[in-house]
């Protein structure tokens, strides 16, 4: 006898349709073809445990089982609960009606409870874009399922229950959320606030228009000065998410098994921080089994690399790529494999090794040339993919003993959303331009051009400085954001001003 059950790959961000043949013959041996990896072969093992403690007998037969397309590798225990109904839909303890209509998906435990697999969103998408009716998932992922709409989603905790339900016995009843509510009942919520960060107004200010134009930053200053609390703060002033990038955020992390239980959409901003002992494949992505790595966990939110200089010469290198280009390709012998990664950088690093360089009350006990080499542990071109460069200094006593809340990240997120769309305004005829930080050279010429006193500052500015050529460009770039916060049409001689005032890594003495 021969019966069909549709699952699902999940290959980079998308899903791929499989179809289980399963074949019952006289014998008692087990053949599974198809290309399944280790966990698809260990799968016998389970499904007979499972069957046989859910009160079934395994059948006494021989199978021949194909995973079609059988030139795609199969992975992950996903499969468990498909090959289960396969087998029993053989002996007649599964009744064939409903199968070609539904896509089952879920890892058994040796009891026959449902376990939580990765990539149940992508396995829905896909569902719903072949006209399955129904998708079977275990509970803790149905809520990730069914975001998806015109889908019957159904979550089960054991086997028991999809056999009842193919059979159309039980009461399994599918899922249904309101994406809608729920997404915009989560954007304004924050574990963490600017309203909780005393003094250090010029560095919000920094922040805030980093926010605004989606420009990378890194922050350079003494332990204890504040740099990663206000990090932690940024997602919190950043406009919020849409429903497209949302789900497309959420699918990363579904891929990644890194949804939470019970998880639907991801209504906020993800912020991803990397401990500096990061290898480049967790950075970047790949493997084995191909995973999306850091910098596509951050996709539309934040990636902060905190004491920048620790982190590994190599795995600094390969950010300069997905920087650039806000996608990531991983391409071995066997697969090739993009992944979306557009996110805002944030970094922060020490200004010496001892982390008192310009301490305006401690000694740094470093010499220059320790320092010129902790500072240059970062290379010139990863520098050049970072607008805003700002140093900050430990807050006074009477800073620090103020009682007053600072201005609230709700306040600040305003004026962001205000000078957003504005520049998307400005970018809707650009394809892959939203915002300020994204402008390409002949973007600059067209909405970042200066007037003669506005040059002349430039020019005063980067021949005493002896700023390197790489910050004009970013200038300018800055320079447009402070100016649609001020909602301004031209750019002034205070955003030239203000926007050269972010450039001191960029200055000759700096480190000296």
């Amino acid at each position: 006898m021969l019966v069909k059950v549709y699952g699902a790959s999940v290959q980079g961000l998308s899903a791929i349709p499989v179809t289980i043949e399963v074949n019952a013959a006289r014998g008692i041996k087990f053949y599974l073809v198809g290309l399944p990896d280790n966990a698809v072969r260990e799968s016998h093992e389970r499904i007979v445990a499972a069957v046989e403690n859910s009160g079934f007998r395994f059948p006494s037969k021989q199978f021949v089982i194909n995973m079609a397309p059988a030139d795609i590798r199969k992975e992950g225990a996903g499969f468990d609960l498909p090959l289960a109904v396969g087998i029993l839909a053989t002996d007649g303890k599964v009744k064939p009606d409903k199968l070609p209509h539904a896509m089952l998906l879920g890892e058994l435990s040796l009891d026959g409870s449902l376990q939580p697999v990765k990539g149940a969103l992508p396995v829905a998408i896909k569902a719903r874009e072949m006209g399955y009716q129904h998708l079977i998932v275990p509970e803790q992922n149905v809520r990730e399922a069914a975001v998806v709409n015109q889908l019957k989603v159904y979550g089960a905790n054991h086997i028991r229950q999809v056999i009842q339900f193919l059979n159309d016995e039980g009461d399994l009843q599918p899922t249904e959320i309101d994406t809608r509510a729920e997404f915009y009942a989560q954007q304004a919520h924050f574990d963490f606030d600017f309203a909780d960060v005393k003094g250090q107004e010029q560095v919000k200010r920094a922040l805030e228009v980093a926010a605004a134009g989606g420009h990378n930053v890194i922050m350079i200053g003494p332990p204890g000065s504040g740099k990663s609390m206000m990090a932690k703060r940024l997602p919190s002033i950043l406009p919020p998410l849409s429903l497209g990038e949302s789900l497309e955020t959420t699918q990363i992390h579904s891929v990644a098994g890194k949804l939470g239980r019970d998880s639907s959409l991801i209504a906020q901003r993800p912020f991803r921080a990397p401990h500096h002992t990061i290898s480049q494949i967790a950075l970047v992505g790949g493997g084995t089994n191909p995973q999306p790595g850091e910098v596509s966990l951050a996709h539309n939110g934040v990636l902060f690399c905190d004491e920048l200089p620790e982190f590994s010469r190599s795995v600094l290198e390969v950010l300069r790529q997905p920087l650039e280009d806000r996608q990531i390709t991983i391409s071995r012998a066997k697969y090739s494999i993009t992944y979306p990664c557009s996110f805002m950088f944030v970094a922060s690093m020490n200004p010496c090794p001892c982390g008192y360089y310009n301490h305006p009350t401690k000694a740094c006990v470093c010499t220059p040339g320790q320092i010129h080499r902790y500072l240059h542990k970062i290379s010139g071109p990863l520098l050049d993919r970072i607008d805003l460069q700002i140093e900050i200094t430990p807050l006074s006593f009477e800073e620090m003993s103020r009682t007053a809340p600072g201005e609230s990240s709700a306040v600040i997120r305003e004026r962001v959303i205000r000078a957003r769309r504005i520049q998307e305004q400005r970018y809707s005829d650009e394809k892959g331009i939203h915002c300020n930080a994204q402008m390409t050279s002949r973007l600059l010429r067209e909405y970042a051009s200066l007037d003669g006193p506005c040059t002349e500052m430039l020019r005063t500015a980067m021949t005493r400085l002896q700023l390197s050529a790489r910050a004009y460009d970013r200038i300018l770039r800055v320079a447009r954001t402070i100016a649609d916060l001020a909602g301004s049409v031209h750019i002034g001689q205070e955003h030239v001003a203000e926007a050269i005032g972010y450039r001191n890594l960029d200055r000759s003495s700096w480190g000296e």
